[in-house]
């Protein structure tokens, strides 16, 4: 992503995959790439697909085409899911020879198209790190005569979990509330912005960490009825313990565990406070929660709170 403008001033290709977990970045490069384009007919030269009007067929069908009025076509695939190894083969196929007049962009957030990565122009979407993201936020508050504290930024990333796309849409609200205020305090973070559920995982395991009982009830309070909350606590719990027994680098482990390494900082100072065998433990305890939940011998609320209880009286 960081290094796409340039890339597109040089040479727009006819073909580029983009991959990740922020949809800010998606759109972002997306925007990109069309501007690059200069399509000025874009009823005529630009074609969407998602898994409402996908097929194979249609698509290199639209790749086939050529513009109108313009010197380039675009044909986007949107998210699609739907993919077949059928279609893959298809669409291979069609990279190997490739329309000159158009360029094909697929957005592909669920991995689907991960196989064809090798015969593509690659756009990495993934989050940013933690510099960059504050560079952006930074600039985006300029445009509204804006300002931020160092304290207020680090908790609006660490809130977002550091997707550009939960961010953006906070500032909006922030910015909106505090109309009369140039400073954006963490005190306005605090009582604005919604928490993402995986960066609310993270304070858990801190609560859980210094045995901060009530903290803990009241966090898992806010996740209880959240999709997914026992799977991401046994995701960061799996990850704290493959990091208390692993000596790998920050830089190493991020790249393994396909995480940002100021990620893996932080979940180190969370590894100091729990033992091996204590994570070790944890991990027990939440497959037995799992295995009760899904057979139905206990209810998922009741199975968070069982583990919470346990984890904090080891």
């Amino acid at each position: 992503m960081k290094t796409l403008k340039n890339r597109l001033q040089k040479e727009v290709k006819n073909a580029y995959l983009v991959s990740g977990d922020d949809f800010y970045l998606f759109e972002k490069a997306l925007g990109m790439i069309r501007g690059a384009l200069n399509i000025n007919f874009s009823d005529m030269n630009i074609s969407y697909f998602d898994d409402d009007n996908f097929t194979i067929k249609k698509v290199v069908e639209s790749c086939d085409l050529m513009p109108v009025g313009d010197e380039r076509r675009l044909v986007v695939l949107k998210y699609v899911t739907k993919v077949t190894d059928g279609d893959k083969k298809v669409l291979e196929e069609y990279l190997e020879r490739p329309n000159e007049f158009c360029t094909i962009v697929i957005l592909d957030f669920a991995g689907k198209f991960e196989s064809i990565k090798k015969n593509i122009d690659f756009v990495d979407a993934k989050r940013m790190d933690k510099t960059m993201v504050s560079r952006i936020v930074f600039s985006n508050l300029e445009k509204r005569g804006k300002k931020i504290s160092p304290e207020a930024l680090d908790a609006l990333i660490d809130a977002c979990n550091g997707y550009l796309t939960r961010i953006e849409n906070e500032l909006d609200k922030i910015c909106y509330y505090t109309l009369q205020d140039e400073l954006i305090t963490k005190k306005v973070i605090d009582e604005l912005v919604t928490k993402d559920l995986e960066y609310t995982v993270f304070e858990l395991t801190e609560a859980l960490a210094e045995r901060k009982a009530d903290k803990a009830i009241k966090l898992l309070d806010l996740m209880k009825n959240e999709q997914g909350t026992l799977s991401l606590i046994s995701n960061h719990f799996r990850r704290l313990f493959y990091i208390s027994v692993s000596d790998m680098s920050n830089s190493e482990l991020a790249s393994y565990l396909g995480v940002k390494e100021f990620a893996i900082i932080k979940a180190k100072k969370q590894v100091n406070n729990f033992s091996k065998i204590q994570l070790k433990k944890i991990i027990n305890l939440i497959e037995e929660v799992d295995y009760f939940t899904k057979t139905g011998k206990m209810q998922a609320e009741n199975g968070l709170f069982y583990l919470v209880f346990n984890i904090l009286y080891l």
